[in-house]
């Protein structure tokens, strides 16, 4: 069992596109275990490889009795319809905020094996696959939000205990601020 730290808001990986994946190996099947392992430990819904500084396109998820992966996954919306309610991360641990999602989603993809896979997601399912679809893009949920929810969170987020403000550093070289 490996489980690895999952990286906090702040963390450049968070806001960075994932790499597809083009070998279904080893390397990547250890991956999709160590997901699951860390997923298991930090008891969420799903992760996703940019989550533990890894650029690929996987993630893995579990909830209500399922339990999967998906590597290079692509969403569809089969309607309009959408939901609104609190979601999480496990990158900003224990803050849940309102975010508007699509209900329904097709998410097409392949498994660690490399033998393609498609997964119907309503609900909580739905909103999970999108969440972690958006992670291999470099967005974070809270860029879903409105201004005014962003806000709010981005204010709960600074009041976090495990929140830790960025390093501001003073360039050495003597500028027109230096006078």
């Amino acid at each position: 069992m490996t489980v690895l730290p999952v990286r906090l808001f702040g963390d450049p990986a968070l806001t960075q596109p994932a790499t597809p994946v083009t070998d279904f190996d080893r390397e990547l099947h250890k991956l999709v275990r160590d997901l699951h392992d860390t997923l298991d430990d930090q008891q969420g819904s799903g992760l996703a490889a940019p989550q533990l500084g890894i650029l690929r396109r996987v993630f893995v998820f579990q909830l209500d009795g399922t339990r999967g992966h998906l590597v290079n996954p692509t969403l569809r919306f089969p309607d309009e319809q959408e939901q609104d309610g609190p979601e999480g991360c496990l990158s900003m641990p224990g803050l849940y905020f309102d975010t508007v999602r699509r209900l329904n989603v097709v998410a097409k993809g392949w498994t660690m094996r490399g033998d393609p896979l498609q997964i119907v997601g309503a609900g909580h399912l739905a909103r999970c696959l999108q969440h972690e679809t958006d992670h291999l893009d470099g967005v974070l949920f809270i860029d879903r939000m409105d201004a005014q929810r962003r806000r709010a969170a981005l204010r709960e987020i600074r009041a976090a205990d495990w929140h830790t403000p960025p390093t501001v550093k003073v360039s050495p070289h003597a500028g027109f601020w230096q006078r």
